[in-house]
């Protein structure tokens, strides 16, 4: 496994804790519709939360938050309304963004933004 890809597993680690923490229900993780992965996907309440997280090692090239891209954003969308489909959820639902910025395992900062887009905008 690549230094990337541990990276990116201790964040969506660090994120599930930190939702189930403030008592979100995690219902899947790292679900695929083609070729688009949703991390974490989370009920809070009746509401259906997909959470992307964001997870770097240096901020020399930006906060992790900036790297939540347009297009990623459009898959994100496509990917979960195959979700909702998928499970009959026909309720709200929200995007999320979790940004984490990994320093080691006692030394990180995470950053949780709640419904940072609209997908009816994309």
């Amino acid at each position: 496994m690549t230094d990337r890809k541990k990276t990116g597993n201790r964040g969506e680690a660090l994120a599930r804790q930190h939702l189930t923490d403030r008592g979100y229900l995690v219902e899947a993780t790292n679900y695929r519709y083609r070729r688009t992965e949703i991390d974490i996907i989370a009920r809070q309440g009746a509401i259906l939360v997909f959470v992307e997280v964001k997870t770097r090692t240096s901020v020399a090239f930006g906060h992790p938050s900036i790297f939540y891209r347009p297009d990623q954003r459009r898959r994100i969308s496509r990917a979960a309304a195959a979700y909702t489909a998928e499970v009959g959820h026909d309720w709200e639902i929200r995007f999320d963004l979790i940004a984490i910025h990994y320093r080691s395992a006692a030394d990180f900062t995470l950053d949780h933004y709640e419904d940072v887009f609209f997908p009816g905008l994309y």
